[in-house]
This record gives structure tokens, sequence and C-alpha cells, in this order.
């Protein structure tokens, strides 16, 4: 699971979200992804010198997320009134010179502004949204190797009456992965199951098509896919056990939770319902 941080947008704020997530890692039998997002929207007292900001972010918090190791990508917001494809490529230039992978949040709201061009020209894992993108952006995302990470529980949460064009992605190539985009804005899904459904009822995608975007495609979309994401000998038993005959089972029964069992690095960790204390060995 990728958490991102940007909900704080402050130095401290940030760091300490980051802080949380790293702990979490350590309590929990979940693979918890952290990136920096930091520049997820510009602080009310920085939109009159937001320039100030950018230079926060990279001479400053940029620097001590790295210092700390307390992520493993930063992202941006490259949106029409959000950060520009200037601004994002200076930050995500900054990252990377840091070791960070990197991300965008792209093309989502208003129209094209450049950054499915911006995540290949940068050489990005992955990004996310991409309902304005061009077709020429999303073909030099494949051309890039990047990942588009496909959020439909946003665009339905924010009744954009738009999806972003699933079926034209793997048309051109690009591998698509899905994602909750669960947050206390725009989106307060928590159901990976839904999220698949959305991607067959609204963008087109084949049941078999989802279940490998909310899985393998997944897995890349965060540099996991030599240890999780798929069912094969030498990787981790990160597994579910559902009550259904196929993945058909999962779009078709909109809404029902099929789970019945949770196998997380190889322990029992939820069975019925129920999460077990511990884990335990199968």
């Amino acid at each position: 699971m990728e958490v991102k941080s940007g909900y704080g947008l402050s130095r401290e704020a940030e760091l300490k979200q980051l802080r949380v997530v790293r702990r979490l890692r350590q309590m929990l039998p979940l693979d918890l992804v952290p990136t920096f997002l930091g520049a997820h929207a510009v602080p009310m007292e920085y939109r009159d010198h937001r320039q100030a900001y950018v230079d926060l972010l990279v001479d400053d918090m940029l620097p001590a997320v790295a210092a700390e190791g307390l992520a493993e990508f930063a992202d941006v917001f490259c949106e029409e009134g959000v950060f520009s494809p200037t601004e994002t490529r200076r930050i995500l230039s900054r990252a990377r010179q840091l070791g960070l992978g990197l991300k965008l949040h792209a093309d989502e709201l208003v129209a094209a502004v450049g950054g499915a061009e911006l995540a290949a020209e940068l050489g990005a894992t992955s990004a996310d949204h991409l309902l304005y993108a061009s077709e020429e952006g999303l073909a030099a995302m494949a051309r890039a190797g990047a990942v588009a990470v496909l959020l439909p529980g946003t665009a339905f949460f924010l009744r954009t009456g738009r999806y972003a064009p699933a079926r034209r992605m793997l048309e051109l190539g690009l591998p698509v992965a899905l994602a909750t985009d669960h947050n206390p804005g725009t989106c307060t899904l928590e159901s990976m199951a839904e999220v698949m459904g959305l991607a067959a009822l609204e963008m087109g995608l084949t049941p078999a098509e989802a279940l490998a975007a909310a899985t393998i495609n997944a897995a890349h979309a965060v540099g996991r896919q030599a240890e999780t994401g798929s069912l094969e000998p030498g990787k981790r038993a990160d597994l579910l056990v559902l009550d259904g005959e196929g993945p058909e089972d999962i779009v078709y029964r909109f809404g029902t939770n099929l789970v019945d069992q949770v196998v997380a690095q190889g322990r029992l960790a939820a069975s019925a319902g129920r999460l077990l204390k511990g884990g335990t060995d199968r």
C-alpha cells in the first residue's frame, strides 16, 4: 500500500506524517510504501509568493526527507492552478538528485497541462489520475515504461462525469494500475473491490484487466513487482482468499466484500472478517 504525505504542507507536518508511516511499517504485517507529497498544494500563506514555497520544498523539505530516509518516492500535483510543469520539473529533479523515485499527479481536473509528457521526460515510475492527459503524453509514458495509476473512485466521488481513458491507454501499450486514492478531501473510498467495479463499469476494463491492474500492475507502480503482485515461486505470499469463482464475481457483485482470508507476508493476517493478532504461519 502506497501512503502519501501532503496534508500538512509544512516541514514539521510533512515529516511527522512520514515518520508515522515509518512507525506503522514496524508495527503492521503490511508493506507500506511512503511517498513525499509536500507539493500537493500551495499553502495559503504562500499564495502571494509561491516561489518561496517551491524553494522550501527544494532546499529544505526534500533534503530533510532524504536525510532521514522517510520516503521512497516524491510526488508533485502538476495541474492548472497547482504546480506548473516548470515548477514540477524543478522539484522532481531535486528529488531525483537525492535518490528518490518520481511520481506525478497529472492532468486531472481541468485540462492537459503536459503532466503525462513530463512524467515520461523525467522517467517517473508512475503518474496518477490522467483524466485529461493528451494522447501524445500517454504514448510517451508508454515508451518510457511508466505506469498509469487510475483512481475511478475520485472521479465518482467528485462527480466529474469523466473518467481516465483506460481502454485507450491499453491500446497505446501503457500499463494501467488501480488504487483507491483514499483521502480526506476527494475520495473516502477504502474498497479495492469497488474500485475494480468502477474500472469495469465506467472505464471499460474487463474483470481480468481490472484484476491485473489491482495486483501486478499496481506492484509495478510502487517498484514491488519482483516481490509481490502475482502468485509465483519466489515471490512473497501476499494473497486474498475470496468467496467467489473468479474476477468476474468481484465486478458483478459490486460493493460486496468477498474477502474470506488475508495472507500478508506468508502469515494469515485476517480470517472471516477478523484481524488475527500477530498472524499465523501458513
